[in-house]
C-alpha cells in the first residue's frame, strides 16, 4: 500500500469530456495503489427503485455497467446503508452469505471483499466495491479504504451530472 496521492485522481476529475468515466477509472487506479483490488466496481444506491446500479466496473464482461442488484434487506443493507459502516469480509463462505452472484465472484478469482459506503448529507449515495484473493482485506488495508470516500463521492457526483449510466 502506497500513501495518499490524489494528482492523478484531481486531474482525471478536472479534465473536460470522458466524464464520470475518467474519474471513476482514476479512482479504480487509486484503489488498486492504496487498498488493492482484482475486481472494483462502484455501485450507486437508489432506495426508491429498491437497486444498486452499477456506474463503474473494472470487469465489464464480468459486472457491466448499468447492471442492477437487488437492494434487499439484509444484514448486509442495515450495516452498509443503515449504518453507514463498511462492509468486510474475507472468506468466500462469508461473501455467499450475503451476495446471490458469490460464484460468479470466485470464478474471478475473488474470495473477499470490502463495500465501502460514499455517505453525503446523511445518506449512503454509493457503495465503492473493492473484491480480491481470499483473506487480502486486513485491517490496514479497510483502514487505508476511507481515503476512497471523498473521490467516490466525486464520482458519483459527476455521474449524476452527466445524466447517469
Amino acid at each position: 500500500m502506497q500513501n495518499r496521492d490524489y494528482q492523478d485522481f484531481i486531474r482525471a476529475m478536472a479534465a473536460a469530456g470522458n466524464q464520470p468515466e475518467a474519474a471513476c477509472e482514476a479512482l479504480y487506479k487509486l484503489t488498486r495503489d492504496l487498498v488493492g483490488v482484482k475486481l472494483f466496481t462502484i455501485t450507486v444506491n437508489d432506495p426508491v427503485n429498491e437497486v444498486a446500479r452499477r456506474i463503474y466496473s473494472n470487469m465489464p464482461d464480468a459486472y457491466p455497467v448499468s447492471g442492477t442488484k437487488p437492494a434487499d434487506k439484509t444484514d448486509w443493507s442495515r450495516q452498509v446503508i443503515d449504518e453507514k459502516r463498511t462492509f468486510v469480509a474475507n472468506t468466500i463462505d462469508d461473501i455467499a452469505a450475503v451476495f446471490p452472484d458469490h460464484e460468479l465472484i470466485k470464478s474471478l478469482g475473488c474470495e473477499s471483499v470490502i463495500n465501502v459506503p460514499v455517505v453525503v448529507e446523511g445518506e449512503v449515495l454509493a457503495t465503492v466495491n473493492c473484491l480480491h484473493e481470499a483473506g487480502f482485506y486486513t485491517p490496514e488495508r479497510v483502514a487505508a479504504s476511507e481515503a476512497l470516500k471523498l473521490p467516490g463521492a466525486i464520482c458519483v457526483m459527476l455521474n449524476d451530472r452527466n445524466g447517469g449510466v
